[in-house]
């Protein structure tokens, strides 16, 4: 008896109706969409699917397996020691792999990163990255695997030959509304991270209204899936949850998040980007066997700060990827936006909360981040916390500091940015930045 075989379209419409696809199914539709006969349209209409309909463990895996595949695998087997990346779900503010990579190298723990743009109201590394003049995130995988050698640490994007599919996926995510799902996360961060040839990889799975998952249970979810999913491949996996209920640090935008990174480098820098760059940087030397405990991988850190070999390490990759090294010392050379306006607080009182959401999405309007996926980022523009959560702060006086073109272009966004912060007659608690650990 001869086996149906069922078009692409029918696939689609399986997975609609909350059917379950086959191994063989989901890589028939991924070598598709590399092939050019399932088209983009088609591909977001799967994306919707999936998101509505969601996608078992088997599915999953088989989705980051077909992904993973639709490209090249990075063989690194001539950079010693254990290889070990660090990758974030996405945060408002979020500036870690900036001072990370740099600090964990220092450390001898090799660190290849392939990183993304921007995602929704989040931000992305690469561009923040390019904000750095002349800073090349699109080096061929054996310049990649040479300065990784060589220095310790590179952060690229995907390339033609790293996880093609995903690229194409995760643009379209962005502009169909289909960003939150777990099963597409999954895939789509595994897959580049599998693709790097890394033997470790520590998730920083952010929780929150800034976040992609609002709710502690459902990052938990997403994390205890990324753990599943990255132990199946054979990688040894650890996932942090940590709180985006906030801004992380003080500024939204590709340069002035730059320059506040790199004020982590040298010994600066808000507590709470500290922390966090602290606590994951600290599972990722234990992963890499530089390190027996958390502790004793934080005070490396530490040390890698306070002598100022993760600085020289940023100053090193930066040069290695055709950037201006002397940023890190000078950060006055990223971009400058040449406007400031001011947000003044419309009442007494303490801040209680600050809503990372409408900051992000308030970025995005000043054009820091993208609405369609062929839209380019303005690296200058940005948003500056003056007064974070527990300041003090009189009518008046100022919550934020828009960076913009021209005043013209803050007073579209200055009641968004002003509404974003909640004050109060007193005091009031904040959670803890990290929330759990799953490994």
């Amino acid at each position: 008896m001869l086996r149906t075989v069922e078009t692409l379209v029918e696939l689609i419409a399986k997975k609609r109706d909350g059917g379950r696809l086959s191994d063989d199914q989901i890589a028939r539709l991924i070598r598709a969409l590399g092939t050019g006969e399932l088209a983009d349209y088609q591909m977001s209409a799967l994306c919707m699917a999936i998101f509505f309909r969601g996608m078992d463990d088997a599915e999953t895996v088989a989705l980051t397996r077909a992904m993973l595949h639709s490209g090249d695998v990075l063989d690194l087997s001539s950079v010693p020691g254990i290889k070990v990346d660090k990758h974030s779900t996405g945060g408002v503010g979020d500036k870690v792999s900036l001072c990370l990579a740099p600090l964990v190298a220092a450390c001898g723990v090799p660190v290849p990163m392939v990183s993304g743009r921007g995602l929704g109201h989040t931000g992305g590394t690469l561009d923040k990255l390019e904000a750095i003049p002349g800073f090349n995130v699109s080096l061929d995988t054996d310049a990649f695997a040479r300065i990784v050698r060589d220095i310790g640490a590179c952060m690229i994007g995907q390339t033609g030959r790293i996880a093609p599919a995903d690229k194409r996926i995760y643009a379209l995510r962005d502009v169909t509304a289909t960003v939150e799902s777990i099963p597409l996360i999954v895939a789509s961060i595994l897959s580049k991270k599998l693709a790097e040839g890394i033997d470790a990889l520590v998730l920083d799975v952010k929780v929150g209204r800034g976040a992609f998952m609002k709710t502690e249970r459902d990052a938990r979810a997403l994390a205890e899936a990324l753990v599943r999913v990255g132990k199946a491949a054979g990688k040894r996996v650890v996932a942090l949850l940590t709180d985006m209920s906030t801004v992380l640090g003080r500024t939204v935008g590709n340069a002035i998040e730059t320059r506040e990174a790199i004020e982590v480098l040298h010994g600066g820098g808000p507590d709470d980007l500290v922390e966090c760059t602290l606590a994951l940087g600290a599972e990722m030397l234990v992963l890499g066997d530089a390190a027996s405990s958390v502790e004793e991988a934080r005070e490396k850190l530490r040390d890698a700060i306070s002598s100022g070999r993760g600085a020289r390490v940023f100053e090193r990759m930066i040069e290695a990827q055709g950037g201006d090294p002397a940023v890190v010392e000078d950060p006055r050379c990223l971009p400058r936006a040449p406007e400031t306006v001011l947000v003044p607080s419309d009442a007494d009182g303490f801040v209680a909360a600050i809503d990372p959401l409408e900051i992000g999405l308030a970025a995005v309007a000043m054009g820091a981040g993208r609405t369609r996926a062929d839209q380019k980022v303005d690296h200058a523009v940005g948003i500056e916390i003056l007064a974070p959560r527990g300041a003090g702060v009189r009518r008046g006086e100022p919550l934020a500091c828009l960076h913009v073109r021209s005043a013209a272009a803050a007073e579209a966004v200055a009641d968004r940015v002003q509404s974003a912060f909640r004050v109060s007659s007193a005091p009031e608690a904040s959670p803890p930045l990290l929330l759990g650990r799953i490994a």
